[in-house]
């Protein structure tokens, strides 16, 4: 997701939603999305091994 996502109310206060999020900086497109590193992940991502610095690509793909 875009800059404006916020990791850590998505890992306080909503936990239990157990929510698989990453967010990465200044992206415009989808594309850049894909190609841009995470800049933080929820505990959830984790779990999948999404980590921070792994591309949204890379990401999505342990997602599958």
């Amino acid at each position: 997701m875009c800059g404006a996502l916020d990791v850590g109310l998505l890992n306080e206060k909503l936990s239990d939603r157990k929510i698989i999020a990453g967010r990465a900086v200044g992206v415009r497109t989808i594309d850049d999305l894909l190609k841009a590193p995470l800049e933080s992940v929820t505990y959830e991502a984790r779990a999948y091994g999404i980590e921070e610095g792994m591309i949204g690509e890379e990401a999505l793909l342990k997602m599958i």
